[in-house]
């Protein structure tokens, strides 16, 4: 399946597989908890989202929207992006003739 968004074609590369009521974490003792599988084969994601089944549908269907998005625009869906490298500090100038101190 593919859609046009915004002039680009975007593949549906993770589909939403499964979302089926799972227990919860260990430690957790209340709440209605989900395990969902996005994508297939090697590219499944796999998570787990306390709620009810609609709102984790909605999370589920938003996070492989987005996904989905990332990879038709070239982004590597499984990647954070890189941090930008800071800027170098500037090196210490020798002063201008004007910006030395009078003798």
């Amino acid at each position: 399946m593919t859609d046009l968004i915004d002039d680009v074609v975007v593949e549906n590369k993770f589909p939403i597989t499964r979302i089926e009521k799972t227990e919860p974490p260990q430690g957790v003792k209340e709440g209605e908890w989900y395990e969902y599988v996005i994508g297939k084969g090697s590219s499944a994601i796999t998570g787990r989202r306390s709620g009810s089944l609609q709102a984790v549908t909605e999370y589920v269907e938003e996070y492989a929207d987005n996904l989905n998005r990332r990879s038709a625009l070239g982004y590597s869906a499984y990647a954070a992006r890189k941090p930008t490298k800071p800027a170098k500090p500037a090196e210490a100038a020798e002063p201008t003739e004007a910006a030395k101190p009078a003798k």
